[in-house]
């Protein structure tokens, strides 16, 4: 089977809105791979809806359900394998992973974060950016390694900050950009474009722009 027919498993917590983003790159073409199944970890996820209307089969494997994180995650790896996805992509997905999990589908697991990595890692992103004075925001898609939101960078979208901007209207923008580079950096993983040298994400075997970027928040 190749790289680009071997299917993506999605895993959501919640609205979905960058699963609708892959769907919608899937159906037209943009995407050339198969979303093989949506997997969440809360039973009421909105996003649920997305895949059901998609006609992609929809799994709840519930964190509630299991009395520790090393368990949950054994149940979801069970869940995932079904499948044989080339590659497992974090949208949403507000759980933390065990080492296990991660190691299991090293460099083929993928997550989006709303900001320009390495800044404002974990929650509440776009209020810290506010509060931090940053000249620019933005998102981040990487492979998700042992640190949470450390690992090596596949692409970034910058936006800037503007004045009078507030956590809804910094966050719609960046949400934006997530639904643009999202796609692409799944479908230059599917294409098997994607390399890893130094710790550094090559495109093609080389850096490309969307790396590029001031990494640097505050910097004009």
């Amino acid at each position: 089977m190749s790289a680009t027919h071997a299917g993506v498993v999605v895993l959501i917590s919640g609205r979905g809105s960058n699963l609708q983003a892959i769907i919608n790159a899937v159906r037209t073409g943009e995407l050339p791979t198969d979303i093989k199944a949506v997997i969440s970890n809360n039973p009421n996820a909105p996003g649920l809806t997305y895949a059901r209307t998609a006609g992609i089969p929809t799994h709840i494997v519930d964190h509630r359900d299991f009395s520790a994180r090393e368990q949950f995650d054994r149940a979801l790896i069970k869940k995932i394998d079904a499948y044989q996805p080339r590659l497992v992509l974090l949208a949403g997905f507000m759980r933390l992973l065990s080492a296990d999990f991660i190691d299991h589908y090293a460099m083929r697991l993928l997550n989006i974060h709303p900001s320009l990595l390495p800044d404002f890692p974990g929650l509440n992103t776009h209020a810290r950016a506010l509060q931090s004075g940053a000249k620019y925001h933005g998102a981040t898609v990487h492979f998700v390694t042992h640190e949470m939101d450390s690992g090596p960078v596949i692409a970034q979208a910058r936006v800037a900050v503007e004045s009078g901007d507030t956590v809804a209207t910094l966050a719609a923008r960046v949400l934006k950009e997530e639904h643009r580079i999202y796609p692409r950096a799944i479908r230059w993983f599917v294409e098997g474009r994607l390399s890893i040298y130094k710790g550094q994400v090559l495109l093609d075997g080389k850096q490309h722009p969307e790396q590029g970027l001031n990494r640097n928040s505050h910097d004009p």
